[in-house]
């Protein structure tokens, strides 16, 4: 018998003479997880800390454990909490970084990756900084992501780029793209035809949706669409512990973005910024609301060539003066991809890799409900696998139809949680038809 073995025989049987000691249960999930059994750690891990749940260890040994089984919204869930409590440290962060990056959203993932390595250099991953693209070596270098110009400006507060994406790179959509065009892209293409009828050029379009479904990759496509400059604002570019920092911290933003214009600024996970005002129980979050609407209104600078795109998945926390004529006047809805943007998502997925004749329909329809994370994830599979046989044979072993069928079934969708808490909203919050377009999709 093989030591690992011994070593969990030993664990299990500690478990069950004292089945209530959160220590002994914490290091079976870890050998569990060790010896490739996922399932049967997250049970270990889940029993420790209902025994014990401040054990971070037995936290951070759950998240470990949903990743290995492509429960990638579960983890997310644990490992975001985390960070907002301030718990783990630049550990959290690097391994939120991996996460986001997993689930597609690289913009969170770089500003995470950044607070991690900020608070601890020895963080850093050069690896997982080449695929970030785009991150912030320090306060005077920035790397510069393939087919896109960065820069930081003068005083590095904001990260700028030119986009080298377009409409193009985005799979499906077609909808969502023609709604952008007519709001944004059209008006910067044909300025004289806007002004002559009295239209500012510029506006705010808010986009909601499940997580991973393409809603920051939309956004910097648009910004690339027209040759615009392109600001991904996060949370904590903002948010500031010091009374009065954040609001000025927001204005300095739109300032910066005003003499870019024209600028596509973009918001990611707005509610944190625009919650409902009714929902503060003191008077200190108020402000940095109030600053927003005003920045969104102009009445500091105009917003003139100003374009301000936000994407949230909770978009019921959102305060509704956001949607008011002039600030966010248009809400679209994201969904999951069909089954043809679907197969457009992974033909742009497959691009320039080795591959055998991929019949990208087939398995379309065989991802139902699947997120463009989620085909990510399957391509992901699908190439790990390939690697496997290159790396034996020594050449490069083509992609097959049934190497993405395979990883498809590995993958579960990501999805179904969000429509799983929508529905209520749907159902019973639904003022005005605001989520009708949410519907069709809860049968």
């Amino acid at each position: 018998m093989s030591q690992p073995s011994d070593r969990l025989r030993a664990l299990r049987e500690a478990v069950r003479i004292a089945p209530d000691d959160a220590s002994l249960r914490r290091l079976l999930g870890d050998a569990l997880l060790q010896a490739g059994d996922a399932e049967e750690a997250e049970a270990e891990f889940r029993a420790t800390l209902r025994l014990d749940p401040e054990d971070a260890t037995a936290r951070l040994g759950l998240v470990q454990a949903f990743r290995a089984q492509q429960k990638l919204s579960a983890a997310l869930v644990v490992l975001e909490e985390e960070a907002r409590a301030g718990r783990g440290g630049p550990e959290v962060q690097l391994l939120l970084a991996r996460l986001l990056l997993e689930t597609g959203e690289a913009s969170r993932a770089r500003q995470a990756y950044e607070a991690a390595v900020a608070a601890n250099p020895a963080m850093a991953d050069v690896e997982l900084a080449a695929r970030l693209g785009g991150v912030r070596a320090g306060p005077a270098a920035e790397r510069e992501p393939a087919g896109a110009e960065a820069r930081d400006d003068a005083d590095g507060a904001v990260h700028v780029e030119r986009p080298g994406v377009g409409f193009k790179d985005v799979g499906g959509m077609d909808a969502l793209k023609e709604q952008i065009g007519l709001k944004i892209i059209h008006p910067l293409k044909h300025p004289e035809m806007y002004r002559a009828y009295g239209r500012p050029i510029g506006g705010g379009i808010l986009m909601y949706g499940p997580p991973g479904c393409g809603k920051t990759h939309l956004a910097r496509a648009t910004a690339g669409e027209v040759d615009a400059t392109f600001i991904s604002v996060g949370i904590h570019e903002v948010l500031d512990m010091w009374i009065g920092q954040s609001e000025r911290n927001l204005a300095e933003l739109f300032k910066q973005a005003r003499d870019q214009a024209p600028c596509v600024l973009f918001f990611d996970e707005v509610d944190a910024l625009a919650s409902r005002r009714s929902d503060f129980r003191t008077s200190a979050g108020r402000p940095l609301i109030n600053q927003f609407l005003s920045e969104l209104d102009g009445i500091d600078g105009g917003n003139d060539g100003l374009l301000v795109l936000a994407a949230t998945n909770a978009p019921w926390h959102l305060d509704p003066a956001f949607r008011r004529p002039g600030r966010f006047d248009r809400v679209l809805f994201v969904p999951p991809p069909d089954v043809p943007a679907r197969a457009a998502i992974l033909e742009i997925l497959c691009r320039g890799k080795p591959a055998d004749r991929l019949d990208f329909d087939k398995v379309a329809r065989k991802t139902d409900g699947f997120s463009g994370a989620d085909l990510k994830a399957v391509v992901d599979l699908a190439i790990e696998r390939k690697l496997t046989d290159a790396i034996r044979t020594g050449r490069p072993v083509p992609i097959s139809t049934d190497d993405l069928l395979k990883g498809a079934k590995d993958v579960r969708p990501s999805t179904r949680e969000w429509f799983a808490t929508a529905r209520n909203y749907v159902m019973y919050a639904n003022e005005g038809g605001l989520y009708d377009d949410v519907k069709p999709w809860l049968a």
